[in-house]
């Protein structure tokens, strides 16, 4: 799906057909899709749900009706969101990431809940357990945290001499604040030196980011929200002070990363579009086991390494999922 086309989709959608309307109507059920960031940071994902429950049989503005709300990476807003979603009575809640699952968790206790993608649900307490999460909130897990020791050692691979690694991650994340703690020890594990560098709003990225200049060789950035809805930032930030980077998803090498590794995300939303069909026709979420991610992507952007100066060895771009050029 096109971009123009999404916009066109949501826009025209909800315009269309307003959720209080929508409510009093009953015909067809509702979902609420609570985006942690931006449309334009979160619409690739967004259409990859749409299309996956266009072709289980649910025509949005036909048979079921979706109502977009983005919560552009403020935390406060979720809670707002939720209520909202709780008032009119939605079928279920559609999200991404632990913090907003979980303050969509607290607000809301019967609505059923599917997070498309969340770091460690079970250590953050999203769930009770992968096999049987309880409650109202199941979904697809990313497993973050275990995947930080992957993505150094793919570092360590491109960069034989690496010997100072930084990590970013929003302080105010628990899920990105497990995956810096792993990150650390895996890189310590590597004989690396760590600077860990903590932001909690915008305004920290810019400051955090040229305090490394001269102090690391690399930049591993944690998943979080916050980060991603500023990753085009964060890139060109990274870029000044001529450090690659490491993240978990390929969107942040499309906005000018070096190099990432991690779940393929538009799979995952698919997926979760697969769970919202079990729970429009009746399962309940505490029998849906949480799924982990079965593809994953190794995406290394050309265009960077150049502007870094870099030259990347073609058997490592042969282990390439995608290069950008």
């Amino acid at each position: 799906m096109r971009r123009r086309e999404f916009f066109t989709l949501v826009g025209g959608a909800a315009a269309a057909w307003p959720l209080n309307a929508r409510g009093q109507q009953g015909k067809a059920p509702i979902i609420g899709f609570l985006g942690s960031g931006t449309p334009s940071s979160g619409n690739q994902w967004a259409a990859a749900f749409v299309q996956r429950l266009r072709e289980l049989g649910w025509i949005e503005g036909r048979t079921v009706g979706i109502e977009y709300r983005w919560a552009e990476g403020r935390n406060e807003r979720v809670a707002e969101i939720a209520s909202e979603f709780a008032r009119f009575k939605v079928d279920v809640i559609v999200t991404y990431a632990n913090t907003p699952a979980a303050a969509i968790k607290q607000t809301v206790t019967t609505i059923p809940i599917v997070f498309a993608a969340a770091g460690d649900p079970v250590g953050t307490g999203l769930v009770a357990s992968l096999a049987r999460p309880g409650g109202n909130v199941t979904g697809l897990s990313l497993q973050q945290p275990e995947l930080a020791g992957k993505r150094l050692e793919i570092l360590r691979d491109l960069f034989p001499n690496l010997r100072t690694l930084a990590v970013l991650a929003n302080a105010g994340s628990p899920n990105a604040v497990l995956e810096m703690g792993e990150a650390d020890a895996a890189a310590r594990r590597l004989g690396l030196a760590v600077v860990r560098i903590e932001v909690r709003k915008t305004e920290d990225f810019a400051p955090a980011v040229a305090a490394l200049k001269n102090r690391a060789e690399a930049l591993y950035i944690c998943t979080d929200p916050l980060l991603t809805t500023n990753r085009q930032s964060i890139n060109t930030l990274a870029l000044g002070v001529r450090l690659p980077t490491m993240s978990g998803f390929r969107e942040y090498v499309e906005a000018g990363g070096l190099i990432s590794y991690g779940p393929n995300f538009p799979d995952l939303f698919r997926r979760a579009a697969e769970y919202v069909d079990k729970i429009l026709r009746g399962t309940k979420p505490a029998d849906l086991p949480v799924e982990q991610p079965t593809k994953f992507d190794l995406v290394i952007n050309l265009t960077t390494a150049k502007a870094l100066g870099l030259t990347i060895p073609e058997q490592f771009l042969l282990r390439a999922n995608e290069v950008i050029e």
